[in-house]
Order: C-alpha cells, then structure tokens, then sequence
C-alpha cells in the first residue's frame, strides 16, 4: 500500500469490534508498510457499513471489519439485505470469537439466572439490551428466553457499547455482551454477569457458569470477528493482508492488548475461516428455522 488502508466497522465505538479494531490498529506500525485508521460507519444495524464496503473500489484499502459477527451469519436468515455475503465480499482472515455475557445491573435483586427467571414468569415481559438487532447478543437472549419459556423484549442500540450504557443505566432488566465490554464494569462494581453462553466457561471471566451449568441450553458460536474485502480485490492484496493481520495476530504486543480486554486470539486464514464461516451461517439457520424466532 502506499496510502493509509481505512478498517471500517460497522458499529459505534466502544463495542467489541471497535476496541479488537483499535488493538489492531496501534500494532499495525510494526507490519504495515502504511497506518490501519479505524473508522466507525454506525446505525442500520451494522448494515449501512456492509454496504459502503460491498460498494468501494477494490484495492484493498477499504477493509470491513467485524466480518462474521450477527449481521452477516443470523441476519441475512431473517431478511434480505443490500447485497449478497458470498458474492459481493472476499474473505480475508478471522482475529477473534468472543462469548456473550449476560449481564444484570449490580443494583438489580437477580443474583442468579434463576432469580432472573422466576421474576420472568411473573411479569408481560423482560426487556433486554442489545448491541443491534438480529445480531449474535440478539438472538442468544431470545434462544435463553425460549430456553426458560419467558418472555423477552430485546432493545438494541448502535453497537456493544451503547447497550451497555442502557444496562449500567438500569433502562433494562438485563442485557449484556462480550468480556471486553462487561468486564470493565464488573470490576467497577456497575454490572453482575449471570451466564456466558458457551460449552464451556470463559477463561477471561471463569466464576461464572455457562447457561448449561444453570439449566438452559443455549449455547452460540458467539460474536465473530473476520475481516473481508470487496469481491474483485486482486488476490495479491488479500495474500498481503493476510499475511500482514497474521503478523499482528502473532504479535507479543497484541495478545498482551487481547488478553486485557477479554478477547482471545483465534486467527484463521482465509481459505480456513472461508470454510468455518459457511460452516457458521448453516448453522445459525438451522437453529434460527429450528426455534422459530421472530426478531422482525
């Protein structure tokens, strides 16, 4: 490259793909001949920053971020969208899977996913915040509300970070996210995390138990983050790239970055997240048809 390559996320700032995009970019010096510049395209449910990147020119240096998270494997089950994942995109590589977290305000009197259910069954409904609708957070507290047999609204916001304020605010009866975006208000003493939706516990906030562990089978591949490209990019820039974010995966720098704010390195290169990917989508609808969610 011989001019900066903009990293576009399609959510607000703050959230998990922000911060995984920023730790990104402050390592990227080291194996970019040219500077990562992070800029954040919201609103749409994440959609609108698909768009402007299915629609650059490409070179290479307009790059999405965020490539695999719920827009692109549980959205395009519920309606159709401004362009097509497999024909209008070019895999690249995947950094990141990040666990959902649910999450109560520390002020809240649910302790347990127990206690969040019994006062469930009480009540119309549960309202819940959510980083955009349809998305991976979206659609594991709908499965845990068909799970319990409750009733939950979710509420979304412009990304991670904006329903977290909504949680910490107390505008919800819970909510939730990835490590990196609770993590920082558990220790604060702002949020209590009930459940993580995972086989198995999260490392990165290992007291507490899976929503398997409290009852409820609900488990979900989690928020993904790849980076794609326009489709008709040479494939000597995405080799270059891939080869490039590879670097910065195996950077000591950058996993000490990962490791702070919660989120694991799960690099795969693109033929590998290519195949993973699919894998994913296939998946989400079978369980998407399966339950017979409606989040439209």
């Amino acid at each position: 490259p011989d001019k900066p390559i903009q990293l576009i996320v399609p959510y607000g700032a703050g959230g998990s793909s922000d911060l995984l995009a920023r730790a990104i970019a402050q390592v990227a010096p080291k194996h970019f001949s040219q500077p990562l510049v992070v800029v954040n395209k919201t609103g749409g449910g994440g959609i609108p920053g698909r768009v402007d990147v299915a629609r650059s020119k490409p070179d290479g240096y307009t790059v999405l971020f965020g490539w695999g998270s719920g827009e692109d494997l549980v959205v395009p089950h519920q309606r159709p969208l401004p362009y097509d994942l497999f024909k209008d995109f070019e895999t690249v590589c995947r950094m990141s899977v990040h666990s959902i977290v649910l999450a109560v305000p520390a002020a809240s009197p649910y302790k347990t996913l127990a206690d969040l259910v019994k006062a469930a069954k009480g009540k119309e409904y549960m309202t819940a915040a959510v980083s955009t609708k349809g998305a991976s957070v979206d659609i594991t507290f709908l499965l845990f509300a068909k799970a319990a047999g409750i009733k939950v609204t979710t509420v979304p916001g412009t990304g991670g970070s904006s329903a977290i304020t909504q949680l910490v605010g107390g505008h919800v009866d819970f909510g939730g996210g990835h490590p990196s975006e609770v993590l920082p208000h558990i220790k604060a003493g702002r949020l209590r995390a009930l459940a993580v939706a995972l086989e198995k516990r999260d490392s990165s906030i290992p007291d507490v138990p899976t929503f398997r562990e409290a009852g409820y089978d609900v488990v979900t591949a989690g928020s993904v983050k790849g980076v794609a490209v326009p489709k008709g990019t040479p494939k000597d820039v995405i080799a270059y790239l891939e080869k490039k974010f590879k670097e910065v995966a195996d950077d000591p720098e950058f996993q000490k970055i990962m490791n702070d704010i919660g989120q694991p390195v799960m690099y795969q290169n693109a033929p590998e997240y290519t195949v993973w990917f699919k894998k994913a989508y296939d998946q989400f609808g079978d369980l998407y048809k399966s339950l017979g969610i409606e989040t439209k």
